[in-house]
């Protein structure tokens, strides 16, 4: 089989472009936006995974009770609320008109499963639920929530934009273990799947739900107005950025998601697209370790993995540009409440092979390969990979690098098998800022052993590190407690903070009205013909 050149694969792509796009084509009334997202749509359960694209195809598909705005406040959306004077009783009333994809009502009992299916598998989730006394639909609009004792971080954690969110789903698919993906995408938002068009890790189709009711306040991040002006959004899967790149100048697509630093200069004379940063929060880059199986079930060969790595030389292999990433030790995240960057010391000085080799001596390390997965096809993801395995194997572990797409990489994760037998020993991913500026929403600080994030840490310490921070009173004691979580997760290597960085988007002139929110949508869009 001959090669395909890089115009045969730009032809290629353009070609599958057009046939995702026909039907849109056809309808010369129709308003279509093409984008390309920063990666492949294959999981399609907002639940079992804490994937960004997955994420972002929950907020095309369904909507959520509470949201945070641009101030971090959480605003009714589906719900208005009231609290009991003692701080123990939520209720929440749905609004009217809320509607199914498939015509149904969206009920109280639609509400309480879809709450009970996320609060099974997210930190904050997990939480709340420990002091939940009941969670029960009072009538088909009403949901009564009773605590054991207050939790005043309630309304954020279940408003949270991200990692996870309380998508409301029908209580027949909500019902599904949430160990177990669904089947049924019937959803409660904006915008409706179109099954029939998805294929997987290629293009993937949302037309507009004609009788979805927006609320009456401007948009504002997730919360406020989902008022949708295109009949038809359609993401389509371009790896390769080059021709992403050609496609968006040569108004092939209307969006990209994610625009790689050192290919800035390609779309900076290009005339009709703006190149901007849509979060000046940013994301932070960590790596994560599998705490189940040798050789990172010791904690100290996870402190020789920590001090083997620096942040300059990823961030900088990363991002090329140093205005658009910074070093930062914070868990919590630099330029938050939170901050503290106790226990990053060598993380910020670039390293400490020397010390990592001492560590893995005394641990008797005994050379078994440890088993890195490296996602191919993101490029927020390509860089952290190639760096590290070589700074750990300069400190002296083996390293097998196995490469992947990262929807392989986010389905395989999830195993908790010995790493020779399908299963892992490190990954690296990433997450915006405010999905863990808290420890109370933190994915990376669960500690609840096989109920926690991939990797699954059994630490409770750590769990109890957050019940003194629900307890505080005021920042400053928050603050406190905080700088201890800091230390703590650092020196039991939860995980590996690897710094700040933003990445830029790009899109057509043609395109106006996007909302500067950490995470992507649709709706407030218009598209000029």
């Amino acid at each position: 089989m001959t090669a395909m050149t890089p115009l045969h694969l730009r032809r290629h792509l353009v070609a599958a472009l057009l046939s995702a796009t026909a039907m849109t084509t056809a309808a010369q009334a129709e308003t279509t936006l093409t984008a390309v997202m920063h990666s492949g749509l294959r999981v399609l359960d907002p639940v079992i995974t804490t994937a960004h694209i997955t994420r972002n195809h929950a907020y095309m598909i369904y909507d959520v009770l509470v949201a945070v705005d641009e101030n971090f406040e959480p605003q009714p959306q589906m719900a208005e609320w009231e609290i009991s004077d003692d701080g123990l009783t939520y209720t929440f009333t749905l609004r009217e008109g809320l509607l199914f994809h498939d015509g149904a009502p969206v009920t109280a009992a639609d509400a309480v499963a879809s709450l009970n299916r996320w609060a099974s598998r997210d930190s904050g989730g997990q939480i709340i639920m420990d002091f939940t006394e009941s969670l029960e639909a009072a009538d088909d609009r009403t949901i009564v929530w009773t605590l054991s004792r207050p939790f005043p971080a309630m309304l954020d954690t279940i408003g949270k934009q991200s990692a996870l969110p309380p998508f409301i789903m029908p209580a027949r698919v909500a019902e599904t273990p949430s160990d177990t993906a669904i089947t049924d995408y019937t959803g409660s938002g904006p915008f409706r799947f179109v099954e029939e068009e998805f294929q997987p890790g290629v293009s993937v189709t949302y037309a507009k739900f004609e009788d979805y009711v927006p609320r009456d306040e401007p948009p504002s991040w997730m919360a406020g107005g989902k008022v949708v002006h295109l009949d038809r959004v359609v993401w389509v899967n371009m790896p390769d950025a080059q021709t992403a790149i050609n496609a968006l100048a040569t108004g092939e697509i209307d969006y990209m998601e994610q625009v790689q630093i050192d290919l800035l200069p390609l779309l900076e004379f290009e005339e009709g697209v703006t190149v901007e940063v849509r979060d000046p929060l940013g994301s932070q880059t960590m790596g994560r370790l599998n705490f189940k199986h040798p050789p990172f079930d010791d904690v100290r060969i996870r402190q020789a993995a920590l001090r083997a790595l620096g942040q300059e030389a990823v961030l900088a292999t990363l991002m090329g540009d140093p205005a658009y990433y910074s070093l930062c030790g914070a868990i919590f995240g630099c330029g938050t409440p939170l901050e503290n960057d106790t226990g990053s010391e060598t993380l910020l000085a670039g390293g400490d092979p020397d010390g990592a080799r001492a560590l893995l001596e005394e641990a008797g390390y005994d050379g078994t390969p440890i088993v890195l997965m490296q996602p191919t096809d993101v490029s927020s993801l390509i860089a952290q990979p190639v760096v590290a395995a070589q700074a750990l194997r300069n400190a002296g572990f083996t390293v097998d690098m196995q490469p992947m797409d990262w929807q392989t990489l986010v389905t395989r994760r999830a195993s908790q098998n010995a790493p020779a037998d399908g299963g892992w020993n490190v990954f690296f991913t990433n997450w915006m800022v405010p999905e863990v500026n808290s420890p109370l929403i933190s994915p990376m600080l669960n500690g609840r052993g096989d109920s926690a994030w991939f990797g699954w840490p059994e630490d409770p310490e750590i769990e109890a590190l957050k019940l003194e921070f629900i307890d505080a009173t005021s920042l400053e004691e928050q603050q406190e407690v905080a700088a201890r979580i800091q230390a703590h997760t650092l020196e039991q290597v939860l995980y590996i903070p690897l710094g700040q960085y933003v990445f830029p988007q790009a899109r057509r002139d043609t395109i106006t009205g996007m909302i500067g929110s950490p995470v992507p949508v649709f709706w407030n869009i218009e598209k000029a013909e």
